[in-house]
């Protein structure tokens, strides 16, 4: 009995907790009613106050044109009395004069009084006179003038609360991913003049379809979008998808949020394998650099062994002068075993490899090499490369390499010949494989220009491969096989060209 006492007293401890935290945050809205009601009334008295302005001032200028019109007619109307005035003056004038004249019997007399100056400054005055004109210059009507605010009285009559905007749609046949950027496209549902802007946001995830909330990131937002449509450039998809949303907003409030879409932004990812590199190596996640101090410090354990390796080598190395018979040419020497784990590169091969592997499709990546790197290679090699094989000089390893020690050279290497490239070292090289085309290209990154093409048969997985040496790469990853490239490869249909040299070597 004391047990359930105890578990009825904590229950009810329990909801008087959540009682008092439901009370006040009662009161907290009451009081967000109180404020934010007189905010809206203030707002509504300024926006009136604003209207009653504009009306203010839209009477003044008309009423300021009206005077204006009828002190124009006034003065138009008065210069023309003031003539027809003074030409009536000069007619009756004359009128006076020529009767006079008439009453006159003698002709000498007669002739004398009409050549007679007094006559002729009448008979000037009254030359205006007759060319004045007995039309009006100005009429008396100011209907031109009057107004109707019907229409206007009806918007006035009209004058609701501004409504929230509605969700807006997305256009999924006209939203676009290529070349790492992203362009979505969205619509309003009914035609709304209010709306001022949009704000979309958008987020990575690992899924398709809805948000789960689970696996939420963080939405990032891209606000004050005056059109419907946007374009996100210079991504980095290390997503298989995003997640897009969209509302609109008019002065007032932002409306609710669109359906969310998902659209595909698979790319490779992948980065520096620490557990390959060379012990001079110095790895991070997307950079390399040569560190000569890096092998000191090696431990006794691991020296003997690599030393019973090398020791091994160049046993084979004696065989092989002493009479043994070599490889024949054409065919694969024995790889290594395949292995959970791998063991360093070691020796002169300053070799990491990517931590992952390419088992089908078109990939792309990018290389940056740190400003007077000495030397350093790119490409791609099987899983199974030999610790002491070098990049470029095995059957199961394809790259360029760059030396610009002593004497500079630019070449593609594979099965231990080299192709001079006669183009000059671009800063960013890009680096594309198709692993079911059994094509391995290299471009400048920036202009998309083809720097080399290898046209093989991969017999097994592929991974990214990188040698450094006296310097660093840095590594750039999460990118989608560039626009132009592919159009390239496509035209190309997967030929060689003029690299047919090193394209044919045996797998």
């Amino acid at each position: 009995l004391e047990e359930a006492l105890q578990r009825i007293i904590t229950t009810l401890a329990n909801k008087n907790e959540e009682l008092h935290n439901f009370i006040e945050t009662l009161n907290h809205l009451l009081a967000g009613v109180q404020v934010n009601s007189s905010r809206v009334v203030s707002d509504l008295e300024e926006e009136f106050d604003t209207l009653f302005s504009i009306l203010e001032e839209a009477k003044e200028s008309m009423t300021n044109t009206i005077k204006q019109e009828q002190a124009r007619k006034s003065h138009e109307l008065q210069n023309q009395m003031l003539q027809s005035t003074n030409a009536l003056e000069s007619s009756e004038e004359l009128l006076e004069f020529a009767t006079h004249a008439l009453d006159i019997k003698d002709q000498e007399a007669f002739t004398k009084v009409i050549n007679s100056p007094p006559m002729t400054r009448v008979r000037v005055t009254m030359a205006p006179a007759f060319r004045l004109t007995m039309k009006p210059k100005a009429t008396d009507t100011m209907s031109h003038l009057m107004v109707d605010f019907s229409q206007e009285r009806q918007l006035l009559q009209g004058l609701r609360f501004l409504p929230v905007p509605r969700a807006p749609e997305f256009e999924v046949q006209d939203c676009l991913v290529v070349d790492n950027a992203v362009t979505v496209v969205w619509r309003m549902p009914a035609e709304d003049s209010k709306i001022d802007h949009h704000i979309l946001e958008y987020r990575k995830a690992n899924h398709e379809g809805l948000p789960r909330v689970q696996d939420e990131r963080c939405w990032e937002i891209v606000d004050n979008i005056k059109t419907t449509e946007y374009t996100l450039t210079g991504l980095k998809f290390d997503s298989k998808f995003m997640n897009f949303r969209v509302r609109a907003c008019n002065k007032a409030a932002a409306g609710d949020y669109s359906d969310p879409v998902t659209l595909e932004t698979k790319a490779f990812n992948f980065g520096f394998d620490p557990s390959s590199s060379h012990l001079n190596l110095k790895v991070e996640e997307n950079s390399v650099e040569w560190d000569p101090q890096g092998s000191k410090g090696l431990d006794s354990k691991v020296k003997g062994k690599e030393n019973k390796g090398s020791a091994h080598l160049t046993n084979l190395k004696n065989m092989t002068r002493s009479g043994t018979p070599s490889p024949k040419r054409g065919s694969t020497p024995r790889s290594p075993a395949p292995r959970g784990g791998r063991d360093r590169f070691t020796g002169e091969s300053y070799t990491v490899l990517g931590d992952t592997s390419i088992d089908s499709g078109q990939h792309y990546w990018e290389v940056e090499a740190l400003k007077d790197c000495k030397s350093y290679s790119m490409g791609v090699a099987y899983r199974n490369m030999g610790k002491f094989d070098q990049l470029g000089k095995t059957n199961s390893t394809w790259c360029i390499h760059v030396n610009n020690w002593l004497q500079s050279s630019f070449a593609a290497k594979h099965n231990n010949k080299a192709k001079s490239l006669e183009v000059a070292v671009p800063e960013r090289i890009g680096v594309y494989c198709d692993l079911d085309g059994g094509l391995l290209s290299f471009y400048n990154a920036d202009s998309k220009q083809l720097l080399h093409m290898f046209k093989t048969k991969f017999s097994q997985p592929v991974v990214p491969a990188f040698m450094v040496w006296c310097g660093g790469l840095s590594l750039m990853t999460g990118l989608q096989v560039p626009s132009a490239i592919r159009s390239f490869q496509k035209a190309e249909n997967g030929l060689g060209g003029s690299n047919s040299s090193l394209n044919n070597m045996p797998q």
